[in-house]
């Protein structure tokens, strides 16, 4: 088992939307970013969600190569993006095998940016651990809490590709318009 501690989160006073996840996984950890296997879904789901279409263009642009710039479209388009977990033991990447898990301070981090009106869970176990740690907290109570699919490519029943994905991710764009 090794322990592991997540990122601080990527959030400035424009966003609206928190998109939580469990904990970063091991290629995320060696590359020192949110969502870095390249093989996970969640900056093409990002990407295809507000990508807007360009006559005689097939398909969603691909996300940006540079890390930094994936961030600076998180903040241009007012989303935030931290982990529910703050520290845990796991081996290897996947949920399930998370244990002795510390939350982050949502309600803290809440609290200095009121601008946040949803939190959006990439996947039940974020879910499940946030409504663990925080289900009563009354600080929450007004935040819009949205379970989303996981952005794992491994297909399940109902989320079988990348645009399965992003038709059940469009939920959150009302959430992050400046309204």
């Amino acid at each position: 088992m090794s322990l592991i501690y997540s990122f601080p989160p990527v959030v400035d006073e424009r966003s609206r939307v928190l998109i939580a996840g469990t904990a970063p996984s091991v290629k995320s950890l060696e590359y020192g970013q949110f969502y870095g296997h390249p093989q996970n879904y969640f900056w093409r789901i990002l990407y295809g969600l507000f990508h807007e279409s360009t006559p005689g263009q097939e398909g969603y642009p691909p996300p940006d190569s540079i890390y930094e710039n994936r961030l600076a479209f998180l903040r241009e388009h007012r989303l935030a993006v931290w982990d529910v977990i703050h520290s845990c033991e796991r081996e290897g990447s996947l949920d399930a095998n998370i244990k002795e898990e510390t939350p982050n301070d949502f309600p803290g981090l809440l609290e200095r940016y009121p601008g946040i009106r949803a939190i959006a869970f990439n996947g039940s176990k974020a879910y499940d651990t946030f409504r663990k740690a925080f289900g009563g907290h009354p600080s929450l109570q007004h935040i819009e809490k949205i379970k989303l699919p996981s952005s794992s490519p491994i297909p399940t029943k109902h989320m079988r590709s990348l645009e399965d994905r992003i038709n059940a991710w469009r939920v959150i764009v009302p959430f992050a318009s400046d309204r």
